[in-house]
């Protein structure tokens, strides 16, 4: 009788069993999200996939946590090299402030993450001819006291791919704000080149801190070309 009405009722059953499953999951998440979430994104929702983040950088890519010391207050620029997809997730994860990253006006209007990228403070960069206007709202979120990063190769960029060189806009923006920039190096990453690949494969990452940088390091003739090598890990620092 029981088999029967299983066979009979098999779509209902399914269904049952799905839902189930996807009430189990939603609480399952929740409290992995409330176990590594300790940083006010200002929203219920941005908080639990900030959780969702750190824990998947932790367990899944093996972050070592170091204490990445950030300002307690006032804004800063925090820079890194970019390997991957998972960079601005492992950076997310060293920190124990909100940062608004200025990413590429593309990026930022692909579809489905659009609303993501808004709610967290994301800053479109038009590289197309119109990047003042990024400038402009970097510089506000600066003075209003908030982290902005940005990866100054400006985009993905192994450590072998010449040229070394950052791209001028750090300088730029650096010189417009007058704000401590923040250094860090991310290693350890597998499928380093990809966006996507990287998201999937087991990792051992670390995210290492160099020495703050100030505006006035910009005075410096070869001072990109040495800001790249410092990020590609070329060289151990940029004195």
């Amino acid at each position: 009788m029981m088999r029967e009405w299983l066979l009979s009722n098999w779509e209902l059953v399914s269904l049952s069993a799905i839902a189930c499953f996807l009430v189990w999951l939603i609480f399952y998440l929740r409290k992995k999200s409330r176990k590594y979430n300790h940083v006010d994104w200002g929203s219920k929702s941005l908080n639990f996939i900030d959780g969702l983040c750190r824990g998947y950088c932790v367990r899944f890519h093996r972050l070592k946590l170091e204490k990445f010391d950030l300002p307690e207050e006032g804004g800063a620029i925090l820079i890194s090299n970019h390997v991957s997809g998972v960079d601005p997730l492992l950076l997310i994860a060293a920190c124990d402030r909100p940062i608004r990253f200025m990413i590429a006006k593309e990026e930022y209007q692909r579809f489905g993450l659009k609303w993501l990228f808004k709610g967290a403070g994301c800053i479109p960069v038009d590289r197309t001819g119109r990047a003042d206007i990024a400038f402009r709202q970097a510089k506000r979120a600066l003075d209003s006291g908030d982290i902005v990063a940005l990866f100054p190769h400006g985009k993905i960029h192994l450590d072998h791919i010449e040229p070394f060189r950052v791209k001028p806009g750090i300088k730029r923006l650096a010189q417009l704000t007058k704000k401590r920039i923040l250094v860090a190096r991310i290693t350890g990453v597998r499928g380093q080149g990809s966006v996507f690949k990287p998201l999937f494969l087991r990792s051992q990452t670390e995210v290492l801190r160099f020495p703050d940088l100030s505006h006035e390091f910009f005075h410096k003739d070869d001072a990109l070309h040495d800001l790249g090598e410092l990020l590609l890990g070329h060289r151990h620092s940029v004195d």
